[in-house]
């Protein structure tokens, strides 16, 4: 039902910053929660950001806090990660993901709970 595409990815030195953006559509933009999540060589996926959705409710992962801001344009249809000072362990695909939330939540951090994937975004950052 819903299909979304990252982009913005590449290489970077560290120090440097990167915007991702994640363009959705086959849906309604406004009834999901948005996250980005992140999948090194050899690691697991983990939670970076996630977003209400309207927007008035953010969480970060301790790793990303005060450096990176997720933000989104509903009338856009889109959600998007800037990422500031980066180090080269913030190295890994970027997957931005939606999730059709109900009952009391803000938004979802885990992975298990979002619906809907896209086929992630390169990020290097170079030492």
């Amino acid at each position: 039902q819903v299909q979304l595409v990252e982009s913005g990815g590449g290489l970077v030195q560290a120090g440097n910053s990167l915007r991702l953006s994640c363009a959705a559509s086959g849906g309604t933009f406004s009834r999901y929660g948005m996250g980005w999540f992140r999948q090194a060589p050899g690691k697991e996926r983990e939670t970076v950001a996630a977003i209400s959705k309207s927007g008035g409710k953010l969480y970060y992962a301790d790793s990303a806090k005060g450096r990176f801001t997720i933000s989104r344009d509903n009338a856009k249809n889109t959600v998007y990660l800037q990422m500031n000072s980066l180090k080269p362990e913030d190295t890994a695909v970027y997957y931005c993901a939606a999730a059709l939330i109900v009952g009391g939540s803000w938004y979802y951090t885990e992975d298990e709970n979002y619906d809907y994937w896209g086929q992630g975004t390169q990020v290097t950052v170079s030492s």
